[in-house]
């Protein structure tokens, strides 16, 4: 796949709430071309935007997201944390998400988040909505998930969506996994990530993309490395 160099984390999380339409809009204007962000499902089965199994950090809720309606998700506060100019931005549906990708010409990696327990049903739930509702105008998308069974259920439900596994570090079955779930890419975080782990990847033969990056000088080293993308929460430093 060709992917960008640099992708906005969230959105631009350095600028604006993370996972909200707000952040998105940000990214846009900021010139990034691909966007990162997370989905859980509610509890009646709805995909939204949130990172967190629970509400606390990002909202003005509590619990968990999937113990609440995507109804009741969507009159949620998850700006004014960040900042109260963005108060009152909702927690999006990736339904709503998808159609203001459209709109501003983003391309998306979508990782599956899912709740305890509910990695399969997430990584079905995600997948067919992109596979259904994808944009057609936009490059094609990737879903990306540390949970091997939620990619493993995208790959049953959408086999022509492009998947990348996601590991903190490179180390244990990852070249195992990546093979058996038929991964395009390995992301991993570039935390502890040395020149040899670099290579190491590079020598499997698969694209090495990196997260969550905010220092120019240390995404030039990683660059430097091999790496293929770095996801920044501001890729307006990196670009």
């Amino acid at each position: 796949m060709n992917l960008p160099r640099i992708m906005g984390h969230r959105g631009a999380a350095g600028h604006a709430p993370e996972n909200t339409l707000a952040s998105f809009r940000t990214a846009a204007r900021l010139g990034v071309a691909w966007v990162e962000f997370d989905v859980h499902l509610s509890t009646d089965r709805v995909p939204v935007l949130l990172h967190d199994d629970t509400l606390d950090r990002t909202t003005d809720g509590e619990g968990a997201v999937d113990a609440h309606t995507a109804d009741e998700l969507a009159n949620l506060d998850a700006g004014s944390w960040f900042s109260d100019s963005f108060s009152g931005e909702p927690v999006p549906t990736l339904e709503r998400t998808l159609q203001l990708l459209a709109s501003l010409g983003l391309g998306a990696n979508v990782e599956i988040k899912p709740s305890p327990g509910r990695e399969s049903e997430t990584g079905s739930a995600v997948a067919r909505m992109l596979r259904e509702q994808w944009p057609s105008a936009l490059p094609q998308p990737i879903v990306s998930s540390f949970k091997t069974e939620s990619l493993a259920a995208a790959r049953q439900t959408a086999p022509s969506i492009p998947r990348a596994l996601l590991v903190r570090k490179v180390a244990g079955n990852w070249v195992r996994d990546l093979r058996e779930l038929d991964c395009f890419a390995l992301h991993c975080s570039h935390k502890g990530l040395s020149a040899s782990d670099a290579e190491q990847v590079r020598r499997s033969g698969y694209p090495l993309n990196l997260y969550t990056v905010n220092d120019r000088d240390r995404s030039e080293t990683l660059l430097s490395w091999g790496a293929g993308t770095i996801i920044s929460d501001y890729p307006d430093r990196l670009m």
